[in-house]
């Protein structure tokens, strides 16, 4: 008698990750404390100690990012307190077969209140198909450091031709209104998109920094005096100071970013951020 034989699996039945984080800070005898905080699934946090904010710490505990994983996360900065926010590593994605990886993430950074976004790299692997946004509220006499990330291949490991499909949208509001708006979209034979002089001009690593506060046009000309040739820096209105940085890889990315970010924040970045 014939042995039945084991039915294939479609890639598209293959189990995903999914995972979702809410945490919120407050402001309690001058320092900043957790007030709200939740995760599940494949997202994970960690508070290292720290008496000048609330420091949290997250990670993907599945690896990282491929088709059909859907991550979430909303981070609120509570009237009067500070929170810094950074990841345990470099975020990877993947190769998919089954459409976008998705990942929303909501910043929320209420009255007086300050809030460093500082995770590290995402780094795209031939293949990559992933939409993002973050997305910022801000309220009066808030302040913000965000930095976004990208590193396209491995240069050490040899992969320096990117195929793939990223969708990567910035979007800022100050008391509801929308006062700043990036997308990337990149799609299909990624690493010859960047040879393009208007693009990348063959860099493989991009960041976009947002500084959103009362110092933003006292920074902007000590900003442009630190920034390589390959970095710009410009006033979107007299409190947002947008910055994009271009580099070789991600070291001298890192380079670049490293004191830019001290001098933004004005305090000690995350461990995970040193060089």
């Amino acid at each position: 008698m014939a042995q039945a034989q084991p039915a294939s699996q479609d890639a598209s039945d293959v189990p995903r990750a999914v995972g979702t984080i809410a945490l919120s800070s407050k402001s309690r005898a001058g320092r900043s404390h957790i007030d709200r905080f939740r995760t599940s699934g494949a997202s994970k946090v960690t508070f290292p100690r720290r008496t000048d904010a609330l420091e949290g710490i997250f990670l993907n505990t599945s690896g990282g990012l491929t088709g059909g994983d859907k991550f979430s996360a909303s981070f609120t900065a509570g009237a009067h307190s500070n929170l810094v926010l950074s990841t345990q590593a470099a975020e990877r994605g993947y190769r998919s077969h089954s459409g976008p990886a998705q990942v929303r993430t909501q910043l929320t950074v209420e009255t007086d209140a300050s809030l460093h976004w500082l995770p590290q790299e995402l780094i795209a692997f031939d293949g990559i198909n992933l939409d993002r946004q973050l997305d910022i509220e801000m309220a009066e006499g808030a302040e913000l450091v965000a930095v976004e990330a990208v590193v396209f291949g491995r240069r050490a490991m040899g992969e320096t031709r990117i195929k793939g499909q990223l969708n990567d949208r910035i979007t800022l509001r100050q008391n509801g209104t929308v006062v700043y708006w990036d997308k990337i979209a990149l799609k299909g034979a990624i690493s010859q998109q960047l040879e393009r002089p208007a693009i990348a001009a063959g860099m493989t690593a991009l960041a976009s920094v947002l500084y959103v506060g009362p110092r933003a046009q006292a920074l902007l000309p000590k900003i442009r005096d630190t920034l390589p040739a390959t970095g710009g820096a410009s006033l979107v209105t007299p409190d947002v100071l947008t910055i994009r940085v271009l580099a070789q890889d991600s070291f001298l990315m890192r380079q670049t970013l490293v004191p830019l970010l001290h001098r933004l924040t004005d305090t000690t970045l995350p461990r995970s951020w040193s060089l």
